[in-house]
């Protein structure tokens, strides 16, 4: 979803089709350098046709220094705050990786469809 890069801005993924109807995902963010003091906040947003725009699914809490997180959606799961919802994957979605300040955070994220 997002290559390993060094990033000190705000960024979003591509928006992808849930075109084989999974009914869950697990996001994976692998954060390998951090700068001075950096603050990132990963957000699974799911894309409303009939608004135009994207609702929150689950968001991370924000990530600081080095190290995995992984954010997991799926009916069923008993839900804890910034980690696991009991929800199922839209037709359409995207993560949104919100940057607190100008420090740099190194990460890639990665998704893990379940059916």
């Amino acid at each position: 979803m997002l290559a390993s890069a060094a990033r000190t801005a705000s960024v979003a993924s591509a928006t992808f089709a849930n075109i084989q109807g999974h009914r869950g995902i697990q996001i994976v963010i692998d954060a390998t350098a951090a700068a001075d003091t950096p603050s990132v906040v990963f957000t699974l947003q799911g894309y409303s046709g009939t608004g135009d725009d994207y609702y929150t699914i689950l968001a991370s809490v924000a990530i600081t220094g080095t190290g995995t997180t992984v954010l997991r959606v799926y009916p069923g799961l008993t839900g804890a705050n910034n980690t696991i919802a009991n929800d199922v994957l839209p037709a359409q979605w995207r993560v949104n990786a919100v940057a607190g300040d100008s420090d740099s955070l190194t990460y890639s994220v990665a998704a893990i469809l379940l059916p």
